[in-house]
């Protein structure tokens, strides 16, 4: 390969000095006709090397006369021995140049214009280029060239990203402590959107996970369905269809157990399987017959009295099959349907209500029965009201039934 020379080359390239002297002229805001007038070239090739020289510094176009200067900066830091050695002429221009001096073509030396820093070493992110090149950072941590230039040009979008991200999290805290602490991934997301805003699932399950922010979980066990072998048991209406098209149409019930101190309180409840609204409920420290009762002539005066035709649905525990319970269900005209001994999957819906209930209402073992029945008391106001059901469309059961009357009636008037 030949030494570089500074000999001006023939046709339309320019020379080292042709590019100093364009870069003093126009640093003298002299037009480019005037400037191809004086050094004697077509004003098509100045606008070429303007334009190709141009760098944007503070969100303007400005021509940088780096073409010639920072390669002589560059040699001189990594001096080729050999070429400086065999080229006196281009020694002694890069000795000029580190001197902030340009020879002009009449040979008269001028000091030129001021060298821009070079743009990538004055940031941060970019510091160990001068000891490091690109290729040998590359190399180390094995990625690819044109990788790291699009993660370089990517960190702008990053930090919109991780600003958005920090006000996204704040909201989910704030949705997530409204709820105790109850809420997970699924209905902290349908919250977000309830609020307007329009966010991905998988988002907000890596920025649960990253806060550490989860739903809660459940504990042991304790069996509640005793059967009584000797009661005739009704049939199964439901054979796990637990879906209605209109409310009073289907209900369902169980007992479950809360852990109080040393003792246990048992809770009742009848939920409407439209519209999964706990109708009633009741809760007593031992299991008898009027815990189910008390609980169903709530469910039948929330309904107004009328509830004639519709399935009670529930296991076959003693309560259930009792004759005072079967009584009162004929006095009402309801309908009972029993599940099979030891199946839970027939009365699905009530387990996976009693399953939410100790989730997120029971946060340790209650000192006291009156501590216990508040706290029930405040989650069933607060599940009617404002508990996000996925079955529903992450609606609560009071919107969902409000919403069904208002299309019922809608209906009629058509």
């Amino acid at each position: 390969m030949p030494p570089i020379s500074l000999v001006e080359p023939t046709g339309r390239y320019l020379s080292f000095t042709e590019r100093e002297e364009i870069a003093l002229l126009h640093a003298q805001e002299i037009g480019v006709r005037e400037i191809a007038r004086r050094i004697g070239r077509d004003p098509a090739t100045i606008s070429r090397e303007l334009r190709r020289n141009a760098a944007t510094r503070g969100d303007k176009p400005v021509y940088r006369a780096l073409v010639a200067q920072w390669k002589a900066q560059q040699a001189a830091k990594r001096p080729k021995t050999a070429k400086l050695a065999r080229n006196d002429q281009l020694r002694e221009y890069v000795q000029e140049r580190l001197a902030g001096q340009v020879r002009r073509r009449d040979g008269t030396i001028v000091t030129g214009p001021e060298t821009p820093a070079w743009k990538g070493l004055n940031k941060p992110h970019r510091q160990d280029r001068a000891d490091f090149g690109v290729q040998r950072i590359c190399r180390v941590l094995r990625v690819s060239r044109s990788g790291y230039s699009q993660w370089l040009a990517g960190a702008g979008a990053r930090q919109v990203r991780r600003a958005g991200d920090d006000a996204l999290v704040a909201e989910i805290r704030e949705i997530h402590a409204g709820h105790h602490g109850t809420y997970g991934v699924r209905r902290v997301h349908a919250g977000l959107r309830g609020f307007g805003h329009c966010v991905n699932r998988k988002r907000v399950e890596r920025l649960m996970r990253a806060s550490g922010l989860e739903g809660r979980h459940l504990r042991r066990r304790k069996r509640t369905t005793v059967p009584d072998r000797l009661a005739p048991p009704a049939p199964d209406l439901i054979r796990r269809d637990f879906t209605a098209g209109d409310l009073n149409q289907k209900w369902c019930g169980d007992i479950t157990y809360v852990q109080v101190s040393g003792s246990w309180l048992y809770l009742a409840c009848v939920i409407d399987i439209c519209s999964r609204r706990v109708l009633g409920w009741s809760m007593a420290t031992h299991m008898p017959t009027e815990l189910v009762i008390d609980a169903l002539k709530m469910a039948v005066a929330a309904r107004g009295c009328r509830v004639d035709g519709v399935i009670f649905h529930a296991d076959r525990g003693s309560q259930y099959t009792s004759a005072t319970f079967s009584q009162v269900s004929d006095h009402f005209g309801i309908r009972r349907s029993m599940g099979r001994v030891g199946s839970s999957y027939d009365n699905a819906l009530a387990e996976s209500f009693w399953q939410g209930l100790k989730r997120e209402a029971l946060r340790g073992t209650f000192t006291t029965v009156r501590q216990a029945r508040l706290e029930i008391l405040q989650w069933l106001t607060y599940y009617n009201a404002r508990r996000r059901h996925s079955a529903l469309g992450y609606l609560s059961p009071a919107e969902f039934e409000q919403q069904h009357q208002r299309g019922h009636r809608l209906t009629l008037a058509a």
